[in-house]
């Protein structure tokens, strides 16, 4: 499309005036309506009231894609399937999101374990046994009377709590025998 005012460029200012009183020319389609097709050039020379330059719509869009424009900084190191956790973020936090991030994280795991534990293997101990066990027979065999000692205590809670007291008793003589220091 040629600019109508000169006659000579492309038009690329599109001008379309609302009149809502008052006739239109005969010339436009709609009434009411008036279009005008205008080059760059004649279009400033007419200083219409919303047509900037091009030069300065330009730089305003730029200076609008900077300000608007968020940094997309790549987060390095692997991420969680199973809650979409990153690396950085669990060692920011310090915390791990689901059960899956044991699996995604396990190299990087072994390491904080290592530094915080003195290993990367978890070797635990008995309550109230010595640390260093005689014999792992002598362990199974601790570790068997303290699973009875909880699941006893467990039922004689039950059992007062619907205050089946003979039941109760025995419960009682049988976790004092079970927890009175066995001489070797």
């Amino acid at each position: 499309m040629i600019c109508q005012n000169c006659l000579k460029n492309a038009a690329t200012v599109h001008v379309t005036e609302v009149s809502p009183e008052g006739p239109a020319p005969e010339t436009a389609p709609v009434p009411g309506f008036q279009e005008q097709h205008l080059c760059e050039v004649c279009a400033q020379s007419l200083d219409l009231p919303h047509a900037p330059s091009l030069q300065k719509a330009q730089i305003d869009i730029w200076k609008l894609l900077q300000l608007t424009a968020k940094p997309t900084r790549r987060k390095g190191g692997p991420t969680c399937a199973g809650c979409g956790l990153h690396l950085e973020e669990f060692r920011r936090k310090g915390r791990l999101g689901c059960p899956h991030c044991y699996e995604a994280f396990a190299a990087h795991l072994a390491e904080v374990f290592e530094r915080v534990h003195g290993a990367r293997q978890h070797v635990g101990r008995l309550p109230g046994s010595d640390a260093k066990a005689a014999s792992p027979e002598v362990d199974e065999v601790e570790l068997e009377r303290e699973r009875r000692l909880v699941d006893l205590r467990q039922k004689l809670e039950i059992a007062i709590r619907e205050e089946a007291y003979e039941n109760a008793a025995r419960l009682r003589d049988e976790l004092r025998q079970l927890e009175e220091p066995r001489a070797s």
